[in-house]
């Protein structure tokens, strides 16, 4: 496929909810992009350069950074792509929650990077990145060593901020990143007596989705009616009202799940106590057996220490949504969650934000102009019951006036409730993003 159509009709198909706004068949669309990538796969490995054009190093090895990488090899004409990762294999966060209600396993949510180097010649380095040169594209490793290219993609994920007071994470797990404190909270939750209080914060937008809190929120009172009964879920949201969904989320807060779910806006926290599970607000002291504390969100330290997060509120980094250069350092590029732009920070937008800076990448290394009008989309799916979801859609294209990637209003929308095929369809569309990603 040209990288063009690839692009623009991944975002039709690989959504897998395009359809659903007029009607059709959104199984058949996430399986159809399936289908068509594994054609592209059994062609055969990447063929490696013996003097490669150009190196890129990507740092990262998540939704954004495994697919930049990858079709870099796809797409680069002989462009050497090294990705440096510190973790061995990755955890997806999507469907994590469902982790909690006992209904996936963390291995069934972890990938590994075996296809990424034997299939596309990607080097692979299991390391810490502790600094970056942004003026030689150089990156310093926590092993020792220093490695150089003519470009880096800067693909890091998130940090959290801490709270003012005794704060445990440990006791008061966010589980917003899946690994270990998916477990603890699913151990917590299983502890629990019944009759008993579960806390769930919601900090003020952007913050990483799927899973989104109000899923979550919805999954986590679905589970309580018949695993914990006549417990509470006290739902703490920083916003001033549903960022998303607003119609689903309202009729299932206080209709379906109102039995247990207590939900209040515009709470802030101001400290928190750890040991006695309270945390402090200006609703006054909130406690829980089990307090699911998910804090605000920013930039990791190493994009700070880059001076590349000079968003006005320091959190995150600005970017040219032409190729996701950096507005403070034009060779380093960075996509996915430590971006600051128009679009969500979630696991599919990454997945389409690293296509277009791979294909400017592409036509940059042979002389070329990027493409004037990318087209990324948001697709995400919302558990209601722990066997029923919703869906949400948004389709992006660059507006040259703005320079922004603005929403494109006749090709997004929400499902109208939920249902069990919606919930099956989800299944679908993780399949077919994940295999997208690492397949």
């Amino acid at each position: 496929m040209q990288r063009r159509s690839f692009i623009t009709g991944s975002a039709v198909g690989g959504l897998g909810l395009f359809s659903g706004c007029g009607g059709g068949s959104v199984a058949a669309d996430a399986t159809g992009t399936a289908e068509a990538l594994s054609a592209s796969q059994r062609a055969g490995a990447v063929p490696m350069a013996t003097t490669p054009k150009a190196r890129v190093i990507v740092i990262g090895g998540g939704m954004a950074g495994t697919a930049v990488a990858k079709y870099l090899r796809l797409w680069g004409d002989a462009v050497e792509v090294t990705l440096i990762e510190k973790n061995p294999k990755y955890v997806s966060n999507i469907m994590s929650s469902l982790v909690l209600t006992g209904q996936r396993t963390l291995s069934s949510l972890t990938y590994g990077y075996d296809t990424l180097k034997s299939r596309y010649g990607v080097k692979v380095v299991i390391d810490e990145v502790l600094a970056i040169d942004p003026v030689a594209v150089r990156v310093t490793l926590k092993s020792g060593g220093t490695l150089s290219a003519d470009r880096i993609v800067l693909a890091p994920g998130i940090a959290f901020d801490s709270y003012a007071g005794s704060y445990d994470v440990n006791r008061m797990p966010h589980a917003w990143q899946a690994g270990p404190q998916t477990t603890l909270l699913a151990q917590q939750l299983a502890a629990m007596p019944p009759g008993g209080t579960v806390v769930l914060t919601i900090p003020k937008a952007p913050y990483r989705c799927p899973p989104g809190p109000y899923e979550r929120a919805c999954l986590l009172a679905d589970w309580l009616k018949v695993n914990k009964p006549r417990s509470k879920l006290i739902v703490l949201d920083a916003n001033p009202d549903f960022v998303t969904e607003v119609d689903n989320f309202s009729q299932a807060f206080f209709g379906l799940h109102a039995s247990v779910i207590e939900y209040q806006t515009n709470v802030a926290i101001s400290s928190v106590d750890s040991a006695s599970m309270t945390l402090f607000t200006n609703l006054g002291a909130i406690s829980g057996q089990v307090i699911n504390l998910i804090p605000p969100q920013r930039a990791p330290a190493l994009v700070k220490a880059t001076g590349l997060a000079t968003s006005p509120d320091g959190r995150f980094a600005p970017v040219d949504v032409l190729n996701y250069a950096s507005m403070a350092q034009s060779r380093v590029h960075l996509i996915g969650d430590s971006s600051a732009t128009t679009q969500p920070k979630a696991g599919h937008i990454a997945n389409q934000e690293a296509k277009v800076c791979a294909d400017a990448l592409s036509r940059f290394f042979k002389g070329q102009s990027p493409d004037p009008a990318p087209v990324t989309n948001s697709a995400c799916y919302s558990t209601i019951t722990r066997s029923q979801a919703s869906w949400l859609t948004a389709v992006f294209q660059y507006d040259p006036a703005s320079k922004l990637m603005t929403s494109v209003a006749n090709a997004s929308g929400a499902s109208e409730g939920w249902s069990g095929d919606n919930f099956e369809q989800m299944n679908t569309w993780f399949k077919a993003l994940m295999g997208d990603t690492f397949a």
